[in-house]
């Protein structure tokens, strides 16, 4: 080999952006196209399924009368649980006529915020928290009420999508005065279809990851797969083949509490989660020596030697079943099992494994063994590494 051409097989994974390759679905409602580009900017592919919408609630009554409550009677804490109810409680305030008597009150009342986007709409509004938790969790606020002692205090809280009855029933047993404040509702999207063709994928293993932002979304999703009954399949992709990725320990509970292990960033934000997943899914993904290449195999593309080629689900699916057993021979018989569509006929194998070769743009990579089959074409400095894989 001469020397200019070992340059140019070196791997060069700055070529190849970190989540090329790879299928992402998003689960999002609020923020789902600024998700989406951030994936789509490190190179991923993005399946976008809403598993719930918001349903403001600007003319709702029971909004109004916890409202007026709140203003005629003044309440000793006011908890803010999320940026977009509060911003949506108060215009809905001033859309009666109340908004300024709401915000002289919550002035005057020890207010605490769940989060740090909540806390930028409070002060927005020209108020100031008396504090907020550094986990972000309501189990922290309710830890924190419980030391202070509830006892005979009214307490006003806006909900974030869902009632919190474990929440708020801790507080009246502690005997705390309750008041909820239901600014808006998590409901079932207008369209299921989105949703049940992106748990079809996830059963598939089409996708690699499935993206997180909320509690009530993830619960959601499994619920809509516990109606259509393959929820024992989605779970088994989620815990063993699909990345579940969640934004924080609190989106991640209905998961978690399925036994599906999460992975989360450090910071609880949109663009430490996408970091997660550029970091772990490369990460999962074993590069194989094959005929002087360096082969990476992913979701729906293969990279070698440092450049991505897109690859037909045929010829992926033989990839994946020679890489199995990388070096060992493959029949025609057990790659048209796993070859879709295919039916009896071993010619398909032929036919999809042609079209592979080109794909790869490196026909080396996979060899033909007359009348046994295919095998890849594994380095054989490593073939003793590698025998006997799974």
């Amino acid at each position: 080999m001469r020397p200019h051409d070992a340059d140019h097989r070196r791997p060069d994974p700055d070529r190849v952006l970190p989540l090329a390759g790879f299928t992402i679905g998003v689960t999002a409602a609020r923020r789902a196209e600024e998700l989406g580009t951030l994936l789509q900017r490190r190179g991923a592919v993005v399946m976008h399924a809403p598993a719930l919408r918001i349903v403001s609630l600007p003319d709702d009554t029971e909004l109004l009368a916890a409202t007026k409550q709140l203003v005629d009677h003044a309440p000793d804490v006011v908890i803010a649980t999320t940026a977009i109810g509060f911003r949506g409680w108060i215009e809905a305030a001033d859309g009666w006529g109340i908004g300024e008597a709401l915000l002289t009150r919550l002035g005057g009342v020890e207010l605490l915020a769940r989060g740090p986007k909540v806390r930028g709409a409070i002060r927005a509004a020209g108020l100031t928290e008396a504090w907020s938790p550094a986990s972000e969790s309501m189990a922290e606020v309710l830890d924190r009420l419980l030391e202070e002692g509830v006892v005979g205090r009214r307490i006003g809280i806006q909900l974030h999508g869902e009632p919190l009855p474990g929440f708020i029933e801790a507080l009246r047993e502690a005997g705390a005065e309750v008041v909820a404040v239901p600014v808006y509702r998590w409901m079932p999207p207008e369209d299921i279809a989105p949703v049940d063709r992106l748990l079809d994928a996830l059963v598939a293993r089409v996708l690699d990851a499935v993206s997180f932002t909320s509690a009530p979304a993830a619960a959601a999703l499994l619920d809509r797969a516990e109606r259509r009954g393959i929820q024992g399949e989605v779970l088994d992709a989620l815990r063993h083949d699909v990345l579940p990725a969640c934004v924080g320990p609190v989106t991640a509970l209905p998961l978690e509490a399925r036994d599906v292990p999460t992975f989360q960033p450090e910071r609880f934000r949109l663009g430490p989660l996408v970091q997660v997943l550029a970091r772990e899914l490369p990460g999962r993904v074993r590069p194989l020596p094959v005929a002087g290449h360096r082969v990476e195999i992913r979701g729906h593309a293969v990279v070698v030697d440092g450049e991505l080629h897109h690859v037909p689900p045929a010829g992926m699916a033989l990839l994946r079943a020679l890489a199995r057993r990388p070096g060992w021979v493959v029949s025609r018989g057990d790659l048209l099992r796993v070859l879709p569509g295919a039916g009896k006929d071993e010619h398909a194998v032929e036919t999809a494994m042609a079209r592979l070769r080109v794909a790869l743009a490196a026909p080396k990579l996979i060899q033909t063994v007359v009348k046994r089959g295919y095998r890849l074409a594994l380095d054989p400095v490593t073939d003793e590494k590698y025998a006997g894989s799974p």
